[in-house]
């Protein structure tokens, strides 16, 4: 895959965002939870054989079609979600700003899985903060990097491992084994673009007013308090450079999670969520700029 498809790619998704219709990501997951119905096992061994056949069809298709430039440009489009995101992310600033409650809770589910019946603003505008910045790094910064290094093959693979993390990777009894190699490889394919991720966040801090110091640091100590590998480094990262301090309670229906605080400073309000949007923007530039002079 040569330069001129991913700057084209990362222009379509810049003014068009995600395609809204007949996306290729929902129609894998279609797929995938057919496969899944048949194939479903309370055993890591056929959980780790769904998960490879199918992100090793993802690729496959890739290498297909990968030498043809407008394909590349298309894939490129399809796989990263950045401009997705931050309207997302402004949508929701907007429903906060004017005191509609009802609706940024009825928004939220589009930007993570959490349960929004309990949250305040506070807790809605963190939300959204940590969405932002960790799909950052899993929705543009790593379908870059593997596009960059494994050209269509490593875009669509990657996306592929991504979205079955997000469908059977969870800690469930239903998952807690069939889900375990999906969970695994979306760690290991993680896991240099996420700490990519946190290094151009770092970088970027001035954007939004930020120390690079401070999201250093908040890196460097707090990134390990997340039960995430890869989700640390991105959202402590993130909450040194904007002067906020993530993590607490999370609700994900009847399961409570306790998670460290991660950064420095009061929590985010709404007002800090077009600051994160805005330092994940700056993220992505940075990030389609070097996938583009990788692939020259």
């Amino acid at each position: 895959m040569c330069a001129w498809p991913t700057a084209v790619g990362l222009g379509l998704d810049a003014v068009l965002g995600d395609p809204r219709r007949a996306h290729p990501v929902a129609a894998f997951g279609t797929v995938a939870a057919r496969a899944e119905r048949l194939g479903y096992k309370d055993s890591r061994l056929a959980g780790a054989a769904y998960a490879v056949a199918l992100t090793g069809a993802a690729a496959g298709m890739g290498a297909l079609v990968g030498r043809r430039p407008w394909a590349a440009a298309v894939a490129t489009w399809a796989v990263v979600g950045g401009t997705t995101l931050r309207r997302e992310a402004h949508l929701m600033h907007q429903l906060l700003d004017r005191g509609d409650l009802a609706g940024a809770r009825e928004r939220l589910p589009h930007l993570c899985g959490r349960d929004p019946s309990y949250l305040e603003v506070p807790g809605l505008a963190r939300a959204t903060v940590e969405s932002v910045a960790e799909n950052t790094s899993d929705a543009v910064v790593a379908p870059l990097f593997w596009g960059a290094v494994a050209g269509v093959p490593g875009l669509l693979g990657y996306r592929a491992v991504n979205t079955l993390d997000a469908m059977v990777g969870h800690r469930s009894d239903h998952y807690v084994r069939f889900g375990w190699a999906a969970a695994r490889l979306d760690d290991l394919a993680n896991w240099v673009p996420a700490r990519l991720t946190a290094g151009l966040t770092v970088l970027l801090a001035p954007v939004v007013q930020g120390s690079p110091r401070r999201a250093w640091h908040a890196w460097r100590r707090d990134g390990r308090k997340h039960p995430s590998p890869n989700a640390g480094p991105v959202e402590a990262a993130f909450a040194g450079a904007l002067g906020r301090t993530l993590g607490g309670e999370l609700r994900y229906g009847s399961r409570v999670e306790h998670r460290a605080l991660l950064g420095d400073g009061p929590e985010p309000a709404a007002s800090d969520i077009p600051r994160a949007a805005r330092l994940s923007a700056a993220v992505s530039l940075a990030a389609g700029a070097l996938a583009v002079a990788a692939r020259r």
